[in-house]
């Protein structure tokens, strides 16, 4: 693990590799380590970067104003990188479109794996699909809240829990626990957004872009997956992974991987 100075904030990173640079943006129930099984594939051909975000993992969280996407750029011009490609899961992948739609020519491809969007709404069959598997906790019992988080997004709304992998559940509440500590953390600092939002500008994603989603992931994070491929110039649409939720890099590593070296430049 690295730490480097970025607008301000002490960030940490896992870097491995030499080629052409990918930096992995983690999910909001995560933190860098859920990249843990793609770093060494992607290292044999690329320079790999597995980001912290400010204020989750090991990356400080200043009280001063800031935003993400600006922080990935910064991180790139700490490292001396003119451009890199961006693979995002959920969170991250938001966090790609909108580094990428804020600095169009520091992204090279951005390749989205379950990936939300900035400015998306939830409809109202995932908020019922929320109530009916999570219902109300408490935001400050964070090991009830990570348990419903994870429920909903790790087991998927389509599975059960003994579906899953019990060691995955296990990490992935254990990332979730710290993460919600640092969106707690984050809701008391001023975290600007992307302005417009990345949902009406799909278009403008003029790089290659390369869509993936679990096939039992919640049906807002697939219908995403079918409207950026739809709306931006060079997407291409994996097919859905079967026995996957919103994890995919975790829950199917040699599919990601797969995928992942194929396309990345």
């Amino acid at each position: 693990m690295t730490k480097i100075q970025v607008n301000g904030a002490l960030l940490a990173y896992d870097e491995a590799g030499t080629g052409s640079p990918v930096v992995l943006l983690h999910a909001g129930i995560a933190d860098r380590r859920m990249w843990r099984d793609q770093i060494a594939p992607l290292a044999t051909r690329h320079r790999v970067i597995a980001l912290d975000l400010r204020g989750y993992g090991e990356s400080e969280l200043p009280p001063s104003a800031f935003a993400h996407h600006d922080d990935v750029v910064g991180l790139l011009d700490a490292l001396g990188l003119t451009s890199t490609a961006l693979v995002g899961c959920s969170f991250g992948g938001a966090v790609a479109i909108d580094t990428a739609l804020a600095h169009p020519h520091r992204v090279s491809a951005l390749a989205l794996l379950g990936t939300a969007v900035s400015g998306h709404e939830w409809s109202e069959q995932t908020n019922d699909l929320w109530e009916s598997l999570v219902g109300d906790v408490d935001p400050e019992d964070f090991a009830a809240t990570a348990a419903g988080e994870v429920r909903f997004w790790v087991v998927g709304p389509e599975r059960e829990p003994a579906d899953v992998d019990p060691d995955l559940v296990t990490f992935a509440t254990e990332m979730d626990e710290r993460a919600l500590a640092a969106e707690l953390a984050l809701s008391a600092v001023d975290v600007a957004e992307l302005d417009p939002p990345a949902i009406g500008r799909l278009a403008e994603l003029t790089m290659p872009v390369l869509v993936a989603a679990g096939a039992a992931d919640v049906p807002d994070i697939r219908h995403l997956a079918d409207r950026i491929a739809a709306e931006a110039p060079h997407a291409v649409r994996l097919p859905d992974v079967l026995d996957a939720a919103h994890l995919l890099p975790l829950e199917h590593p040699t599919h990601t991987n797969s995928a992942l070296l194929t396309f990345l430049p």
